[in-house]
């Protein structure tokens, strides 16, 4: 039987790992990866994310059109797609490979090794899904703060700055990653003291016994 901080670890990193994976999936698809604020008309905004870009209007309709081709994507955004769909693909992987390993369910209740090695296969799908998720939005925002501070830009072009997606996909990567990291620990047995060992039970004495039978008191003075 797992200790109490296992099943805490393992309770705790399964909350991270679908809270970090809800997150992911919505950094993936929603269009705010950044944002744009035209000068000339401020009344329209800009957000650009991985599949489409959309412009909000001051009374609050959105329109959006997705992207015209993947070839003609920037090369950040090309493999940002690959890697998030990998993320969302290993995180759900993950989880439901841990969710088999949890103690105190039923299934592979009766094999520890079985439900050992589910947690730690679900544990590293879900740190390689952080890393994916990590990957892809830090370069993002780097090549924006790139973008920025561009000295060759003029100073009246609009910049593309951070979105909500960014920061989101941010908190996904760390929850996935602490997730696995978690699930992973929570593997370690336990050092349990052994129980005490009974007492044996004391021997009769070898004198006693005379080819298997007591000596009887009445005939001892017929030994000779």
């Amino acid at each position: 039987m797992a200790g109490s901080w296992q099943v805490k670890a393992q309770a705790g990193g399964m909350l991270l790992a679908l809270f970090g994976w809800v997150s992911s999936c919505v950094t993936t698809f929603v269009p705010l990866w950044k944002n744009l604020n035209l000068e000339l008309n401020e009344m329209e905004i800009w957000n650009m994310g991985l599949w489409q870009v959309c412009i909000t209007q001051e009374e609050g309709a959105v329109e959006c059109q997705a992207h015209a081709s993947f070839l003609a994507l920037p090369p950040e955004l090309r493999i940002s797609r690959l890697l998030m769909c990998l993320s969302n693909g290993l995180g759900l992987l993950g989880c439901l490979l841990a969710a088999l390993g949890l103690e105190g369910w039923r299934p592979c209740e009766d094999k520890p090794g079985l439900k050992r090695r589910l947690l730690l296969a679900g544990g590293a799908a879900l740190g390689i899904a952080g890393m994916a998720t990590l990957a892809p939005v830090s370069w993002v925002a780097y090549n924006t703060v790139l973008d920025y501070w561009d000295d060759t830009v003029p100073d009246i072009v609009p910049r593309w700055e951070f979105g909500e997606a960014t920061f989101l996909g941010w908190f996904a990567g760390v929850f996935l990653a602490a997730s696995g990291l978690l699930l992973a620990c929570s593997t370690r047995p336990t050092r349990t003291t052994p129980p005490p060992v009974p007492a044996c039970p004391q021997l009769p004495a070898a004198g006693g016994l005379a080819g298997g039978h007591h000596l009887h008191p009445k005939n001892a003075d017929l030994v000779i």
